[in-house]
This record gives structure tokens, sequence and C-alpha cells, in this order.
């Protein structure tokens, strides 16, 4: 009996100890100390015991926001073992992006496709497929980036590239980054500080990096900045503080809120507060145009599509701001949007939400003054499978910086330096090939394109619509030859200019050889109109020349066809005149015929019959017609090979 209860007393004593683990676990977790969270956890799990839905779903997210994507991604297993197809859209979000942080596509891809299904939404069905297509397009291109990783970053978080004219400022936690050495509980790194380098402007390395404008720097986050082009304005990111203390929401969560200010000599004015900024809700990463008139930013404010949306506040002349406008779900989705940067008309963004390689990854879209374009993945080497953001370039697009957290670091988040070299200049050929008779479309069509020593450089063909479209260099002349078997070929010369991505419409109409071709007694002719003589004469006339030159017109896009001439009289007139002057008609067709470049083997013969073959009773003695005589005056051109 003893033994008994001494048993239970350890059992119990072991099971108050485990639930005062996870007690403690689960209050470090809301406190987002996720550092101490994931070892009270792992403490906790040591004892194996029964898991609920709420734990699992807690130490999968405290690896998720510590980056350990492998062990977080062990976690959201076992949440989609428990739940399947059940998982909210964000959890289904972070489940798929562990997969791929650990390059499972296949299966990640699987589960999105499943997941889309199940909603029975077709149109995110197919967005998502053509971004399939697309990344397997950019992974078959060589890529327009070289990329390096920079000595200044540190073992901790080092990313926000900003251009401050010639120098670069960027955000940082190493050594000496808190004025006061304090540490940040999410990750037990100290809080971010800015700092400010030279840049080599041949290679992008950055040197003499020290801290800056020490004079505004909290004893907490201050990071992501943004200057204007005169270098007189910039916004950045910081907490929301009440004098030096943090000023936390009813929660007891500390959010970010953005401060404007104004350089002078090198050194800050006190900063002013934008009229968004809230206790209740975050707002960061700003991002001025280079026109002043906008300011993006970043926020988890009510109303948005996600986690954290991108939002655009347009500036006054006097200073002043209109309403934040989200940017609408184009851009945001229910993950994260972060990190906007708008140049040359073009916004720069990271995403976990949309279509990518796993983790963040950065986007670029177009913007047309009302609109913008659907944004499209940089691909790699920018982007890894795992978090990468805070992506600049300068305005002619020739190099710039970003951040990653990508395996091959020398940290927790690097800066990487970028080069891009110009895309070679394409132009697109577009066009469509149709039946010359019934306009119909003509599908599977040989297009062939033979540069100017009449080499093949390449073969495209016709889809079900008669459409093609290829990409050829520019400054180039080339020939275009359409062709398909049992259809005449047509030849057009093409001149590509220099502007990239310019689109070329080259259109072709290929003839059917059954479209001209008629059936007689068996045989097959070439269907025209009858030919007219003058009287006792066979010089080709104008109206016979026109007859003819369809017979040409088949023969030279018809390379394989031969032909026999044969030409008939009525019985008017005598037997052996008839028979000569038929003849003599026949030879005359022909002649007109390789006058014009057909080769003389193609015609078999050219022999004129006179009255010998009437096609009815209009023999010699028989009172008939014209219209009776006149069907036995013809020239026929009889097909003998095709």
């Amino acid at each position: 009996m003893r033994k008994i209860a001494a048993v239970s007393l350890v059992l119990f004593t072991s099971i108050i100890y485990g639930q005062q683990k996870l007690k403690a676990a689960n209050e470090m977790f809301d406190e987002m100390s996720y550092v101490e969270a994931a070892g009270l956890y792992e403490e906790y799990l040591e004892k194996d015991p029964d898991l609920s839905t709420q734990t699992i779903t807690n130490i999968a997210d405290t690896y998720y926001n510590l980056n350990d994507i492998r062990k977080a991604l062990t976690w959201y297993q076992k949440l989609y073992d428990i739940q399947g197809q059940n998982l909210s859209d964000i959890y289904m979000l972070r489940y798929t992006q562990a997969l791929r942080g650990v390059r499972d596509y296949d299966k990640a891809n699987t589960i999105n496709k499943e997941a889309l299904k199940k909603k029975n939404d077709n149109a995110a069905i197919r967005y998502f497929v053509s971004n399939q297509k697309y990344l397997d397009s950019l992974s078959q291109k060589t890529s327009l980036f070289q990329i390096k990783n920079l000595d200044v970053n540190s073992k901790n978080s080092d990313f926000g590239p900003a251009f401050y004219g010639e120098k670069l400022v960027y955000s940082s936690t190493k050594e000496g980054a808190s004025i006061d050495k304090k540490i940040y509980t999410w990750n037990e790194q100290p809080y971010l500080a800015m700092f400010v380098a030279d840049r080599n402007l041949s290679d992008g390395s950055l040197f003499n990096e020290q801290p800056f404008l020490t004079e505004i720097a909290s004893k907490y986050h201050d990071a992501t900045i943004s200057f204007s082009n005169d270098l007189k304005t910039f916004y950045y990111t910081t907490n929301t503080m009440k004098g030096n203390r943090l000023k936390n929401d009813k929660k007891g969560t500390n959010n970010f809120q953005i401060i404007k200010s104004s350089l002078e000599n090198d050194k800050a004015a006190k900063g002013e507060k934008l009229f968004f900024n809230s206790l209740d809700y975050s707002v960061g990463h700003p991002a001025l145009s280079p026109d002043g008139k906008w300011l993006f930013f970043v926020s988890d404010m009510p109303g948005g599509y996600g986690e954290t949306d991108i939002y655009a506040v347009e500036i006054f002349a006097d200073g002043t701001m209109n309403s934040p406008k989200n940017l609408g779900p184009k851009i945001n989705t229910v993950g994260r949007e972060m990190f906007p940067f708008f140049s040359e008309g073009k916004l720069y963004f990271s995403s976990e939400g949309l279509y990518g390689f796993g983790g963040l990854d950065i986007f670029e879209c177009k913007f047309n003054g009302k609109d913008f374009s659907e944004p499209k993945n940089m691909g790699e080497p920018v982007n890894s499978n795992k978090d990468d953001f805070s992506f600049i370039i300068d305005p002619k697009s020739k190099y710039g910086y970003f951040s990653s957290n990508r395996d091959s670091g020398k940290g927790d988040d690097d800066i990487y330096y970028f080069a891009k070299r110009e895309p070679e200049c394409i132009q697109t050929i577009a066009g469509t090939v149709i039946n010359s008779k019934s306009k119909a479309p003509i599908q599977d069509a040989s297009i062939k394109v033979l540069d100017s020593f009449g080499d093949l450089k390449q073969e495209y063909f016709s889809d079900a619509n008669g459409k093609f479209e290829f990409q050829m260099p520019c400054n180039g002349s080339y020939k275009l030859v359409a062709s398909k078997p049992d259809f005449s070929t047509q030849e057009k010369e093409i001149r590509i200019g220099d502007k990239n991505g310019e689109i070329m419409p080259v259109n072709f109409e290929l003839a059917k050889l059954e479209d001209f071709v008629v059936k007689d007694n068996g045989n097959e002719k070439i269907d025209i109109n009858p030919i007219f003589f003058n009287y006792d004469k066979w010089d080709i006339t104008p109206q016979a020349a026109a007859e003819l030159d369809k017979v040409v017109y088949v023969m030279q896009n018809f390379p394989k066809v031969k032909i026999r001439i044969e030409s008939h009289t009525d019985s008017r007139g005598k037997d052996l005149y008839n028979l000569k002057l038929s003849d003599n008609r026949a030879k005359s067709t022909q002649s007109y015929i390789l006058s014009k470049g057909i080769s003389a083997d193609r015609i078999e013969s050219a022999v004129g019959f006179g009255e010998t073959r009437l096609r009815n009773q209009c023999k010699n003695g028989v009172k008939c017609s014209e219209e009776e005589h006149f069907l036995n005056r013809r020239s026929d051109f009889i097909i003998i090979e095709k």
C-alpha cells in the first residue's frame, strides 16, 4: 500500500511539474519570448505528455517565429494530421511555407491544390498553376542577378538597407547596437539600431560603419528608414513609447510606429508621429516614393487582408497626408506582406502569401498611375527557400541590396549586394496561320526561322487556334517559312529592331491543294476558268494569262505537283486543222508556265487532241448550240503527281 501511494505521489508530482512547465511556456509564448518559450516547451515534451491542439499550435508557432523551419514543420505536420484540410487559411499557409522552407515543393503544391479545390476556387487554381509554370520558366533562364554576402554582416541580424546619398544606412542587432545593452526577448538579441556605412561604388561593399543618428536613438527598436531625394526628410520605425518607456496596448503588446523627422548638418531634428500611428496596431517599414508624393508602409491595422498588409498614403505639397489606402488583394494576402520599396514606377515588396520558393519572397509589379500589375516573383538567386526581403535598387536598375536569412549566410539576417546586368534584347514574333480560302485556323503548321544564310535556326508549330509565338534576339534579319503537308508554303522576310519586349505581328495564309482541284472523269485537274484564244491564234491573251497564273500559283506553292496539259477544240473546222491548232495552244500554255520559273520536268506533256475527245454529241454534221460547242473548247491541267 505504501509503495502504491509512493508511486501515485511521484506521478502526481510529475503531472503538476509538467503542468507548471506548460503554463510557464505558454506565458513566455504569449509574451513573445520565443527563445525561452522553446526551451520550456522542450522540457515539457521530455515527459511525453498528451498534447492539445493548442499546445501543438503554440510549439509550431514558436519555432516559426524563431525561423527554425524544420522544427516548425514537425509540429505543423502534426497539426495537419489532426485537422487536415480543415486547417485555417493562415495555418495552411504556414504549413505549406514550412514545406517549401525545406524544399519539399511537390508536397506543398499538392496540399495547396487540394485546399483550393475544396474551396472550389478555380481562379485561384489557375493563378497557382500559372505561377508554378512561371517559376519553372525562370529556372530555365540565366539570372540577370549576381549576388554576394557583405563583410559588414554579423552573427546577429543585419537587414533593411536604405540609400543615403553615396552611403548606406541599415538596421542591425550587432554588438554595440543597443545603447544600454537591452535584450529583445523574441530572439534574445540586442534591440535594433541603425548604422551608416560608406559604400564602395565599384563592388557594393560597405566600410567605415558606425552608429547613425544616435541623438534620436531609443533604448528599443529603431530600424527601417527611408529618405527623401534631397536627404532632408526621413521616416523610420520605432517602438510605441511614452517618454523613455514602452507603451503597450490593452493586451500588453508593444506595437511599432513611424516617426517623421528632418536632417540638418547630419543631425536629426525632433521627430513627429504620423497621425495613423496607434497603440492598437503596428505601422512600420516606411518607403518614400522618389517624388515624395507617396509613403508606402506596412501595418496590421483592422480591415486588412492578412497578418500584415502594404498601405500607401498620399503626401501633399504642404506635408499633410490623406488617409492610408490598402493596396488591395492583388498585392496583399492572408499572410505577411512587408518591406515595400518604390522606384521608377515599380513596387518591390516581400510576401509569404504569394507563390514562391519558401518564406518571404521578393516580388515586383508595375504601377500605371491607377493600378498595379500582377506581382512577379524575382526568382533565384534573389529569392531562396528562406526569408528574402528589404530589396532596394538604384534608379538605373544596375545594382542594389537585399536581406536574407538563407542557410549560406553569416548570421541571422544578412545584407546582400547584387549587380544586375542588362537583359538580352528580345522581341516576340506572334501571329496566326489560317486557310486562305475558308479563313479557318490551321493547327500544327510549321513555322521555320531561317537566317540570312538560309540556315534553319528554329522551328515552331501553330496551336489549335492557328496561333504561334516565339522570341528572337533583336537586330537581326530572318526569313519565316510557314508550311504544312497538303498546304501551300508561304515565306516572309522580317527585320527585328532594337526595342526590347516589342511584339511583331506576322500572319500567314496557306492554301490547301484540294481547294484548287476539281475531279473530272476520274482525273484531278487544276480548277481554272476556260482559256480564250483569238480566232485561229494560240498567243496568250491577258485573259488566258490570268487563268494560267492560277496554275503557276499551284505549282509554285505545291512543289511536288506535276501535270500534263491537254488542249481540245470543238468539231467545227477540219479535223487535222483542229488537231494542229489545239497542239499549238497546248504548247503555248506550257511555254507560259515555264516562263514563270516552273521546272520543265514538272510538265510531263503538252498535247493537243483537237476534236477527238468531245464531251457531248456535237460531232461533225450535228447541229449544236454555241453553248454546247463551248463545252468542248477547253484546256485541262491534269495532276499526275502530288
